[in-house]
């Protein structure tokens, strides 16, 4: 009684035969599968026994070389992301400290706040919130008057060379650091 048959091999109660397509021989080990690779179908077909037959320790030899030679893109990907993460979250921060120092700047107040007072508003800004892994040198800001038609305007604008984890290592190795600046123009109240 077949359990399980195909036109290629038959299968008779934990015997089966199969068809060897290059010589004509068939196996007939009790207990290998249809596509079998055991010992006694090896020395049948005439090879050694391990010899094109895969073992699961060759395969798990083949998975390691696989994810050594993969892990560099992922890894450089995991740190790109990282860093680009980084980089607009600082951003955002020079972005507010800009607009903070303009606030502080055009509010009408006796005296008025000097240029250094605006950058010293900047700097505490982003002296908290700025993300800088090591030794990350502090933003520079320049604090212009202008005017807007009859409007007197005042410029607070903070550029920071960004580090991160590895690719503003990488820009600043290049020769092109990372510079990330921003700028804000309000009116005098």
């Amino acid at each position: 009684m077949a359990w399980f048959s195909t036109p290629s091999d038959t299968v008779w109660g934990g015997q089966h035969t199969v068809k060897n397509s290059r010589d004509g021989q068939a196996c007939q080990a009790p207990g290998h599968l249809p596509l079998c690779a055991g010992p006694r179908c090896a020395k049948r077909r005439g090879r050694e026994v391990g010899q094109g037959v895969v073992t699961r320790h060759a395969q798990r030899g083949a998975a390691a070389i696989e994810f050594a030679l993969i892990l560099p893109l992922l890894l450089l990907l995991l740190i790109g992301g990282i860093d680009m993460s980084l980089a607009l979250y600082d951003k955002a921060v020079i972005t507010n400290a800009s607009r903070e120092g303009a606030r502080a700047g055009i509010v009408a107040r006796t005296p008025p706040i000097s240029e250094a007072e605006i950058r010293q508003v900047v700097q505490n800004y982003t002296q908290t919130a700025l993300v800088n892994l090591g030794t990350g040198s502090p933003p520079s800001v320049s604090v212009e008057q202008g005017s807007l038609g009859a409007d007197l305007t005042l410029r607070v604008s903070v550029s920071y060379t960004f580090q991160g984890i590895g690719l503003g290592d990488l820009f600043s190795a290049l020769g092109q650091p990372w510079v990330l600046s921003s700028s804000t123009v309000m009116v005098y109240e």
